[in-house]
């Protein structure tokens, strides 16, 4: 199919295209900007008006919930949720039920994502780092990434043994392989559930204290140093944490890191009274951790945005704060969230959208992420300004468990492109 995107604004930060431009897209490639190619009769005209074109997002870490856990979410559930959310590639962490930490498992999962169709957005598996992520023998590795996974994981399961961290390291160090860490000291953590300071001691509950994550850093970035691996760090609670990786980058090693988008709205003041629809890992920090994490994006520490989106089924939510299961469903919020630091002025537009598109399609060397000429046709068409409130009718994700129902946002997807096929359209 032959499409015309017309009358829009384009913003490509990898090319350094911000301005009203046309688009032209052939057999799911972008064959022309600007002027349409000689010949060229679309099949399909989209008149984006008043809206901004960009790269289909791109997020390192959304949990979809299978194989294992259908009754939270499913493929389908949850890409048809990121494609509302105008992402159009998404990292799977390698915690499902299996884990990923066979060629068997990956092969199912790209299987059932990718050939099958169930997926309506592209899924990118992560290997298991160690066998059943827990920490004490090392996955086949060169099995994982020959089956199809991007990168390798330990998800959000800290290994305690420093030794085996070491030795997995060094294995996806001599791969060339990109390892993504979720930096929590396993002791000092132990038992927490909200951040450590004046809202879990008014509350009773067990605090995690930000050092945690930055000893856990700190320790990563020792073995990275030791053995040379390509290491990725996300999502981030801490500023010190981003303030320690960008030193470590500025000594020549290959470090990168994230942040949630919830980390850069949200602080331990949303948890009371025991509002379990905050209860995240890492737990959402002080107001002075968030300004320090917001001044770290602004100064571009972070590579990335993500959603860590995290579908929960209703039940999941409903004990005491400390006995419910962590995590926010966040995909459809990514963009709206994005979008309120630009209005904040943390974020320049092109800023906001580099940190959703060119960045990690960069750090995970794919071709994605830009609007170039011969580039594969993953778009996202969205109203910065459309007003939309946050309802659990609205989100089409299994998960309903958001923190921001009842929050006007701004901001909307009106359609969504992958491969040059239309994928969603606004009704």
């Amino acid at each position: 199919m032959k499409i015309a995107i017309i009358n829009g604004h384009l913003i490509d930060p990898a090319n350094a295209i911000d301005g009203l431009h046309n688009l032209y897209i052939d057999s799911g490639i972008i064959v022309a900007v600007g002027e349409a190619p000689a010949g060229f009769s679309a099949d399909q005209t989209i008149n984006a008006e008043g809206e901004i074109v960009s790269p289909g997002f791109i997020d390192l870490q959304a949990r979809l919930r299978e194989p294992g856990e259908s009754h939270k979410g499913t493929i389908a559930s949850e890409t048809a949720a990121a494609i509302k959310g105008g992402v159009t590639t998404l990292c799977l962490p390698p915690d499902t039920l299996p884990i990923i930490d066979s060629t068997v498992v990956a092969e199912q999962v790209l299987h059932k994502a990718n050939i099958m169709g169930s997926a309506r957005a592209r899924v990118l598996p992560l290997g298991a780092l160690t066998k059943g992520l827990e920490g004490e023998q090392l996955s086949t590795m060169d099995g994982l990434i020959s089956a199809g996974c991007i990168a390798l994981s330990n998800a959000n399961r800290p290994i305690r043994n420093t030794l085996v961290q070491r030795r997995a390291f060094e294995y996806a160090a001599s791969l060339n392989i990109m390892v993504r860490l979720q930096p929590e000291d396993a002791w000092l953590a132990e038992g927490g559930c909200v951040h450590e300071g004046e809202i879990s001691s008014r509350l009773g509950l067990t605090g995690i204290p930000e050092c945690a994550e930055v000893i856990a850093v700190s320790r990563d970035l020792l073995l990275i140093e030791q053995t040379g691996v390509k290491a990725h760090f996300g999502p981030l609670s801490s500023s010190r944490s981003i303030e320690l990786i960008a030193e470590a980058r500025e000594r020549g090693l290959e470090v990168t890191a994230d942040v949630a988008a919830h980390q850069l709205i949200l602080t331990e003041i949303d948890v009371d009274p025991f509002n379990s629809l905050c209860h995240v890992r890492p737990p959402l920090r002080s107001q002075r951790g968030l300004d320090g994490l917001r001044a770290a994006l602004a100064d571009g520490l972070f590579t990335a945005i993500c959603s860590d989106h995290q579908p929960h089924e209703a039940d999941a939510k409903l004990a005491p704060f400390a006995e419910t299961e962590a995590g926010i469903s966040a995909i459809e919020t990514l963009l709206p969230l994005t979008l309120k630091l630009v209005s904040e002025g943390v974020l320049s537009m092109s800023s906001a959208i580099a940190h959703l598109t060119s960045k990690p399609a960069q750090l995970l060397g794919l071709d994605q992420g830009n609007l170039a000429v011969g580039s594969v046709a993953d778009i996202t068409i969205f109203d910065p300004h459309k007003d939309w409130v946050v309802s659990e009718e609205s989100l089409i994700s299994h998960g309903k468990n958001s923190p921001f129902i009842g929050w006007e946002m701004q901001g909307a997807v009106s359609t969504t492109l992958l491969d040059g096929e239309i994928v969603y359209t606004h009704e």
